[in-house]
Formats: C-alpha cells, sequence, structure tokens
C-alpha cells in the first residue's frame, strides 16, 4: 500500500478500535452498576406496538417507578390522563399506576415505565421472554430508562461482549500496526 492509504487505513481502524472499546467499557461498567446499585423491581413484558420493534431481540419492559421530582424536571402533568412526561430530557412512556388518594392525599405514587434493557441479546428472543411474562430488573432511578435483567434472569452476554471486544482489540491492532508501518 501507498503511505497516505496507509496512514489513512490506519488512522481510521485506531478511531474505529478506540471509540468501540471505549464504548464496551462504557457499556459493561453500566450493566454492572445497574445490577449492584440499581433499584429491584419486576418487569412484565409487553408486547411490542408495530411490527418492526417485534423483531427485535431486546424485550419491551413496563415497570413501575417512583412518581418523577418535578424539581428535576419530572412528568408533565399528575392527573390519571398524563401519559408522557419527561425526566432530565429524557422522555419516558409514562403511565400511571394503582392508589386513587384520597382527599389531600397523592393521586399516585408510582408511574409505569416502557423500555428496552441494556445489554447483549441474542438473535433471536428467548421463550422466556414473551410477551405477558414477568421477569426481574434492576433500573436507574436518575434515569428509569436505564434497565437492565437482573443478574439470575441475564441470558448469557458473554459471547457477544467477548465479541465486541475482540472485535475493538483486532482494529485497534491493525490500525495501530499499519500507522507504524507507514511511518517507518
Amino acid at each position: 500500500m501507498e503511505t497516505p492509504t496507509t496512514l489513512v487505513g490506519g488512522a481510521v481502524l485506531t478511531v474505529f478500535g478506540s471509540a468501540l472499546l471505549l464504548w464496551c467499557a462504557v457499556e459493561l461498567r453500566l450493566r454492572h452498576h445497574l445490577r449492584r446499585r440499581g433499584v429491584p423491581v419486576t418487569a412484565r413484558v409487553v408486547p411490542d406496538p408495530d411490527r418492526g420493534a417485534a423483531m427485535d431481540s431486546g424485550p419491551l419492559l413496563s415497570y413501575p417507578v417512583g412518581a418523577p421530582d418535578v424539581r428535576s424536571g419530572g412528568a408533565a402533568g399528575d392527573g390519571p390522563g398524563a401519559a408522557r412526561g419527561t425526566v432530565r430530557g429524557i422522555v419516558h412512556e409514562l403511565h400511571p399506576v394503582g392508589g386513587t388518594g384520597g382527599p389531600g392525599g397523592p393521586a399516585e405514587s408510582h408511574r409505569s415505565v416502557l423500555a428496552r434493557p441494556r445489554g447483549g441479546t441474542p438473535l433471536r428472543r428467548p421463550a422466556g421472554l414473551a410477551p405477558g411474562a414477568a421477569v426481574q430488573v434492576a433500573y436507574d432511578p436518575r434515569r428509569p430508562d436505564r434497565v437492565v435483567l437482573a443478574a439470575h434472569e441475564d441470558l448469557p452476554s458473554l459471547p457477544a461482549d467477548l465479541f465486541w471486544v475482540l472485535l475493538a482489540t483486532s482494529a485497534l491492532a491493525g490500525g495501530l500496526t499499519l500507522l507504524a508501518a507507514a511511518l517507518r
């Protein structure tokens, strides 16, 4: 290869490998953090609204969360008609759940969030994650849409994680090799 082509190819592979490796590290740390320090709750797998989303191997989960704090950009509207809210700039599907408060009491204490779990999922959705199934999850109370399947419910994500790490390290190694050859 010519030197400019080698330099450009090496730079592209190095940037790609570095970015992918950083993404893998951040994703693994986030999932580990949520499993250890997240709020545990039982989620229900809900049917996907359209056919394209139903092909996604990550199931759509519905789980109750504490009512968002208004000071941190809580949900818009508190009545039973409130369907969408914003928490820290992220739109969630929020639906009232449970209690009808008495006079002077809160109208509801929880809301339901629809989200897909983080992490690797297989190409096909397992039978255990069929619509209507109940699964244990852990979510971030500051950003309720960040959710992972609990450790004992987790599908084996090690093969997918290893694939992405190997792809990132091989791209990084190839890019550095090309850069070293071009600069020699």
